[in-house]
């Protein structure tokens, strides 16, 4: 891997950031609404504000959080904003957007994540299984299991989950990060609240994504059967471990690695339904509120943290590319 491989690469992820940000600071204002006035007429149908200076309020709130400068001049001090890491505030409550963001983040992060390598592992492994010919026919009889799952959404199986864990059969809890009571600090008793109230959540992530890996190394691993060096491999009389691992899985393992690169990037945003069903407080359910509340700048803080986590682990696989298959870093100087 030489620096232009990586200086290209580099810029390729720059530029993906310029061009996301500054959609992200064009869309939410091509609506017609504006989002201090909704939220001020929200305010006073509750009671909260004196309707008499409701104009007046607006104007201040307006010049508080810079949309009464021309759209070129918000553009720029957007940018600038951007570059410092501040998103400014919500309006719900003129909470620092950056502030909520790392709030909500680690749940997100922590229990997607999770999900999303151990049904990477899992149903990669199943699938290389499902396609080796030397495999015994139990595994086969998974597969129409694995097709049956990866066609039902990770919200919907959450729904029959708590149905079943939490009412029919009431041994999980229905929602939240944690239990009533329980202190937010290390100790055992935090982590196993914590763990349970994952359990749900994330295993309907689980049980849906294993199905997609499974079916989609399974075809990688039949198209690299058949090639030439497999054949080969077999020829030399190499062990049957090391032609299935080395030989299949490896170059199998490209499309499956671009994937899960994707997927962990998505995870911060495709999660809405899911941490919205189960009240867990991550970004999913976040941004669930913002777009609830128009509070466009707490939606713009969350999809520039979702872009630039998705820009940066596309990077990270462009640069484990050249070591997961070597041709790719001869393709690359060749050209």
């Amino acid at each position: 891997m030489n620096a232009e491989y990586i200086l290209k690469r580099f810029l390729l992820f720059l530029a993906v950031v310029v061009v996301a940000v500054s959609l992200n600071f064009i869309i939410p204002r091509l609506r017609d609404t504006n989002p201090i006035k909704e939220r001020l007429y929200q305010l006073a149908a509750q009671g909260g504000v004196n309707v008499g200076k409701m104009e007046e309020m607006i104007e201040i709130w307006e010049k508080k959080f810079g949309l009464d400068q021309p759209l070129w001049k918000q553009y720029i001090n957007y940018w600038n904003d951007v570059i410092r890491l501040d998103f400014g505030k919500t309006i719900a409550d003129f909470t620092p957007v950056i502030t909520e963001i790392m709030r909500s983040a680690p749940w997100t992060i922590g229990m997607l994540s999770v999900a999303t390598i151990i049904a990477f592992v899992v149903g990669t492994v199943f699938g290389a299984l499902l396609a080796w010919p030397k495999t015994g026919n139990f595994v086969k009889i998974f597969v129409p299991f694995l097709m049956t799952l990866s066609a039902i959404p990770y919200y919907l199986l959450g729904i029959v989950m708590i149905y079943t864990f939490a009412i029919y059969w009431p041994i999980l809890p229905t929602s939240g990060a944690y239990g009533f009571g329980v202190r937010p600090e290390w100790s055992m008793e935090m982590v196993l609240s914590v763990i349970s109230h994952a359990i749900m959540p994330a295993g309907s992530i689980v049980l849906t994504s294993i199905g997609f890996w499974g079916l989609g190394m399974r075809g990688m691993m039949i198209t690299t059967m058949g090639e030439d060096y497999m054949k080969f491999a077999e020829y030399k009389g190499l062990k049957e471990n090391r032609i299935f691992l080395s030989y299949g899985v490896r170059n199998a393992m490209l499309p499956q690695v671009t994937g899960l690169a994707i997927s962990l990037g998505t995870i911060l945003a495709g999660s809405v339904l899911v941490e919205v069903i189960f009240a867990y407080p991550g970004l999913g359910n976040l941004l669930y509120t913002a777009i609830s509340s128009n509070d466009y700048f707490l939606m713009q803080g969350i999809m520039i943290f979702v872009i630039v986590s998705l820009g940066f682990a596309l990077f990270i696989v462009d640069l484990l590319y050249p070591l997961i298959d070597p041709r790719i870093n001869l393709q690359e100087q060749q050209s």
